[in-house]
């Protein structure tokens, strides 16, 4: 009778036994998710805006008299510096100015000097009784007539010395002068509309950017309401192949302007070119800091959904493998990454694959997944 009651319950745990291998058996296995392990830090937001190099200093040569040019003084392409000789304009006619003028100024010279020997001699015959108050107020102003027709004709020697001097026509900056507008023998005036040349300084250069109206608000609202801190102004530089240029630069000024067709504000940054690589004209692309957000998430992107109202949100996988929803408040995108200011914190898991396959409240299977370092989105 024992025997026969070990039998049967060895067989009944044996039933039991074989019943949950097969509800085991016929449970599904959880879903699968690939998930992100968050970590909050500290990002420096930027904007990559279009701009163009500009000189930091030009100058048109421009013929400040009349005449023939009889010689060019400069190579062309060359650095030349402040006073360097760049042409020549036939000046014998103006040479002739000056000596006309330097003979008006001897004759001037000699009237003066005769005026005052007749002042003089008035002066001592008016004491001796024997000119009248009138002669001695005739030679007097006699005198200072002469002595004024003295300083006219010196201001006009001075003049005729100055158009002589402009004969040579003088870099008033130093840079690299272009190529050369005029050749030997052509009829140059004073004050034309064209230039002889042009002096370009490049060393530094400026870069204008442009920046929409609608982003300097974000941004300086961002500062005001302490959501950023203010970043450093050093700025880099994307060439027209793509590469960065090796030195940076910074913000110097800002256009307190907002163009009323195109609704953007011009910034002006300097760089240096010591290697002349940058030249006016050149196109560019500037990233541009606009402030450094504290203690923020960097979300993958293909983590972040939308509501029906459009608003960003995210499913994550709590503590206990069970998914969850987030609202959340974003300040923008870094390269392939939502910057999140709230909504996500350290320690949560953001998931970033399987998503077609869940729902909220459902227990999921997490597999981590390496979160990639935020790099810079290439240059367009």
């Amino acid at each position: 009778m024992t025997h026969l009651i070990a039998t049967l319950s060895q067989a009944v745990c044996l039933t039991t036994f074989l019943a949950t291998s097969a509800a085991w058996a016929q449970q599904p296995p959880l879903p699968e998710v690939d998930v992100v392990t968050l970590e909050a830090q500290d990002i420096t937001l930027s904007s990559k805006l279009p701009g163009r190099i500009v000189a930091s200093g030009v100058a048109e040569v421009r013929p400040q008299v009349a005449g023939i040019i009889t010689e060019r003084l400069f190579r062309e392409g060359s650095a030349v510096e402040v006073g360097d000789p760049l042409y020549r304009i036939d000046s014998a006619s103006y040479a002739a100015q000056v000596a006309a003028a330097q003979a008006s100024v001897s004759l001037a010279q000699v009237n003066l000097r005769a005026a005052e020997r007749d002042a003089t001699r008035i002066q001592t015959l008016f004491e001796r009784k024997v000119a009248s108050d009138q002669n001695v107020e005739d030679a007097n102003s006699t005198r200072e007539s002469m002595a004024a027709a003295l300083q006219v004709a010196q201001a006009q020697l001075q003049a005729a010395e100055i158009d002589l001097e402009h004969t040579t026509i003088r870099a008033e900056l130093s840079g690299l002068v272009g190529r050369s507008l005029t050749t030997r023998g052509a009829l140059v005036t004073s004050g034309q509309a064209a230039p002889l040349a042009i002096i370009r300084t490049l060393d530094p250069v400026y870069v204008d950017v442009t920046q929409s109206a609608a982003e300097l608000i974000r941004a300086r609202r961002g500062l005001r309401n302490a959501a950023l801190v203010a970043a450093d102004q050093t700025v880099s530089l994307t060439l027209a192949d793509g590469l960065a240029y090796e030195h940076t630069g910074l913000l110097t000024a800002a256009e307190p302007y907002v163009d009323e067709l195109t609704g953007v504000v011009v910034l002006r940054l300097e760089f240096p070119n010591p290697d002349l690589l940058l030249l006016p004209g050149m196109y560019v692309q500037v990233e541009l800091p606009q402030g450094v957000a504290k203690g923020v998430i960097l979300a993958p992107q293909e983590g972040v959904g939308r509501d029906r109202r459009g608003r960003p949100i995210a499913m994550v996988v709590n503590a206990d493998n069970v998914v969850e929803t987030r609202d959340l408040v974003t300040l923008g995108d870094h390269g392939a990454f939502w910057i999140v200011e709230d909504g996500l914190e350290t320690g949560d898991r953001i998931i970033v694959a399987g998503l077609q396959k869940i729902g909220v409240g459902m227990t999921v299977a997490p597999v981590e997944r390496a979160n990639p370092e935020p790099k810079p989105e290439p240059a367009n």
